[in-house]
C-alpha cells in the first residue's frame, strides 16, 4: 500500500535541514496507524511526502503501487483521488454549504450530478451531519466541521485516510467523536494515518503506533503506546 525505502528529506535554507532523514516503513492495506512525535519530529514532512505535495531528496515512496518520487505534476490529481486528506484547520470552502463542500470533491473528481446528489446524503448520514447538509460551515460546531472535511475527504471512496492532527482544535467530546468517526471507517475497510499529538488518544487505541523524534522513527510497534519522551 504505502512505503518508504531509505527516503530523506532536507531543505537548503541557507544551511542544510534535516527533516526526514533514512525512513524505512511500510503501512499494510487496512491498517490503523498512529503516526505520533514532537512538533517538528518531521510527521508533517512525511504526509506531505505521501500524498506528493513535497519530493524526497533521496529515497523511493511508493503510495498505491505509484513511485511518488517519479510522478510527473499533472500525474498527481489522480493519485490524490486514491488519498483523502483531513486537516486540523478543517479547509472548508466558507461560501458553500456542507452538501457543497462535500459534492465539491466529487465535481473535482468529474464525478456525475446523479451520483453526487445520491452519495452525498449518504456520506452525511454516515458522519452524523444529514439534518445540517443546507448550513454554512459558520453556522458549524467545531465537531461539525471536522466531520464535514471527513466526509469530503472519504467521498471519493478513498483507499487511505491521512488526518493530520484532526483534533488539535477540539473540545475532549468532540475530539472523542471524531475518533470513533474514524475508528469505524477503518473498520468498513479503508486505511487510516493518524498524526496526533495526544497521549490519550495513542494509547486508547491500542492501534500501530509509529513514533518519529530528529526525523527518524524511533519506534514502530503494534498495539503500541505512546512513550515518546
Amino acid at each position: 500500500m504505502i512505503s518508504f525505502t531509505n527516503v530523506a528529506k532536507y531543505y537548503e535554507n541557507g544551511s542544510t535541514s534535516v527533516a526526514l532523514d533514512e525512513i524505512n516503513l511500510k503501512i499494510n492495506t487496512g491498517e490503523f496507524v498512529t503516526l505520533v512525535g514532537k512538533s517538528g519530529a518531521g510527521k508533517s514532512t512525511l504526509i506531505k511526502l505521501i500524498i506528493g505535495e513535497e519530493q524526497p531528496t533521496r529515497g523511493k515512496i511508493i503510495v498505491a503501487g505509484q513511485d511518488v518520487g517519479k510522478m510527473r505534476s499533472t500525474d498527481l490529481p489522480t493519485l490524490r483521488r486514491k488519498l483523502g486528506v483531513v486537516f486540523q484547520d478543517f479547509r472548508l470552502l466558507p461560501k458553500k454549504t456542507v452538501h457543497e463542500n462535500v459534492a465539491f470533491a466529487m465535481e473535482v473528481a468529474g464525478r456525475l450530478e446523479r451520483e453526487i446528489n445520491e452519495v452525498v446524503p449518504q456520506v452525511l448520514d454516515m458522519v452524523g451531519l444529514a439534518d445540517r447538509a443546507g448550513h454554512f460551515p459558520n453556522q458549524l460546531s467545531g465537531g461539525e466541521k471536522q466531520r464535514v472535511a471527513i466526509a469530503r475527504a472519504m467521498i471519493n471512496r478513498p483507499m487511505v485516510i491521512i488526518a493530520d492532527e484532526p483534533t488539535g482544535n477540539l473540545d475532549p467530546v468532540n475530539t472523542w467523536e471524531i475518533i470513533k468517526l474514524l475508528t469505524k471507517i477503518n473498520e468498513l475497510g479503508t486505511t487510516i494515518i493518524l498524526a496526533t499529538h495526544s497521549k490519550d488518544i495513542v494509547n486508547a487505541l491500542g492501534k500501530r503506533v509509529v513514533s518519529i523524534d530528529k526525523g527518524r522513527v524511533v519506534r514502530d510497534e503494534q498495539n503500541g503506546r505512546y512513550i515518546l519522551n
